[in-house]
C-alpha cells in the first residue's frame, strides 16, 4: 500500500476500556436516521471532541432528505464517508462532493451556513461526522473548508496486514492530511484481518476512544463489540493502546486529542465558552451576521 519505512509504535502498557457506549438512535437534519455515539454528556470526558454521529442505511428514506441549510459557529466538523455521495455547499462560497472513502473537514469558526445533501437515490450511505472543538482564541476565526478524496488520504499496511488510513495526526511515522496545534487530533481508520493486532502510542494527557463499526476487538483482555464506542482510560503506566481483532476481523475508528480544558457552552449547532457568547451568536444569526 506504500513504499515508505514505517516507524514502530512501541506500547508497553495499553490503556484499558473505561466505558462502553452504544449510542442513541435519533434523527437530524431533514430526518436522517443516525446513532449519536458521543453527545453532550461525554463532552467533558472526551474533550476536545463534542460529538460523534454514525450513519448507515440501505433505505433511501433514512437519508435522502439530507441536511438542508443550517448554521455552525465555534468548532470544526470532520465528515468521513465510507460509502455514498454527499454534496456540500456553504455561505462562504465553498462547494464539494464527498464520495466513497473521502473526508470533508470544515472549520466553522465565526460562522457558516451550509447544506449536506445526498447525490444518490438508492444504495447504501454510510459514514461518520465528528465535531472537534476550537480553542477560545480561534472560535471567531475565518471559516475554512477542504475536501480530501479517498486517493489523497495517507495509508499504510502493517506487518500483520492491518490497513490504516491516517486522517489526522500521525501513526507509525505517517502523517495525516490535517494537523491542529491546540487539539492535536489523531483520527485513524483501522481495517484489521481476523486475529490481527495493532498498537498506537498516545500521549498520557490525551483523551482517546475507539468506535467499532465492523466485527469486534479486544483491548487489554476486554471485548468491544460492533457499533460500540470504547472510552480508553489513561493510567499512570499506559503509553498507548493495543487492540486485537476477533475471528471475523474488524474495522475501527481510533480517535484521540489534547483536551482544551476550557468551558463549553453549547446551544444546538453553536459551541462557545460562555452563555453570553451563545446569546451573541443567536443575535448574530437572527440579524444575518453569522456567515
Amino acid at each position: 500500500m506504500n513504499a515508505i519505512a514505517l516507524k514502530e509504535e512501541r506500547v508497553t502498557f495499553s490503556r484499558r476500556l473505561e466505558q462502553r457506549v452504544s449510542g442513541r438512535e435519533t434523527a437530524d437534519g431533514a430526518g436522517v436516521r443516525l446513532t449519536r455515539v458521543l453527545g453532550q454528556a461525554l463532552q467533558r470526558r472526551l474533550d476536545p471532541y463534542l460529538m460523534l454521529d454514525a450513519f448507515g442505511s440501505d433505505k433511501p428514506d433514512d437519508y435522502i432528505a439530507g441536511f438542508p441549510d443550517h448554521p455552525h459557529r465555534g468548532f470544526e466538523t470532520v465528515t468521513y464517508m465510507i460509502s455514498g455521495r454527499m454534496r456540500h455547499r456553504d455561505s462562504a462560497g465553498h462547494e464539494g462532493l464527498l464520495e466513497n472513502g473521502g473526508v470533508q473537514w470544515m472549520t466553522a469558526g465565526r460562522g457558516i451556513i451550509h447544506s449536506e445533501i445526498p447525490e444518490q437515490e438508492e444504495g447504501r450511505m454510510e459514514g461518520f461526522q465528528l465535531w472537534l472543538n476550537l480553542p477560545a482564541r480561534d472560535k471567531l476565526a475565518a471559516p475554512w473548508y477542504q475536501d480530501f478524496p479517498a486517493a489523497s488520504l495517507p495509508r499504510f499496511s502493517t506487518a500483520q496486514g492491518v490497513e490504516v488510513t491516517v486522517i489526522a495526526g500521525s501513526s507509525h511515522g505517517v502523517d495525516g492530511v490535517v494537523r491542529r496545534e491546540a487539539t492535536a487530533p489523531l483520527y485513524l481508520d483501522l481495517h484489521l484481518p481476523p486475529g490481527a493486532g495493532f498498537s498506537q502510542s498516545l500521549p498520557a494527557g490525551h483523551n482517546a476512544f475507539l468506535y467499532v463499526y465492523r466485527g469486534t476487538v479486544t483491548v487489554a483482555g476486554e471485548e468491544l463489540p460492533v457499533r460500540h464506542m470504547g472510552i480508553l482510560g489513561a493510567g499512570d503506566e499506559a503509553d498507548g493502546v493495543s487492540l486485537q481483532a476477533g475471528a471475523a476481523g474488524a474495522r475501527v475508528l481510533l480517535v484521540a486529542g489534547q483536551p482544551l480544558g476550557e468551558p463549553i457552552a453549547q446551544y444546538g449547532p453553536f459551541v462557545m465558552n460562555t452563555e453570553q457568547e451563545i446569546y451573541q451568536t443567536l443575535q448574530d444569526y437572527r440579524e444575518g451576521r453569522l456567515a
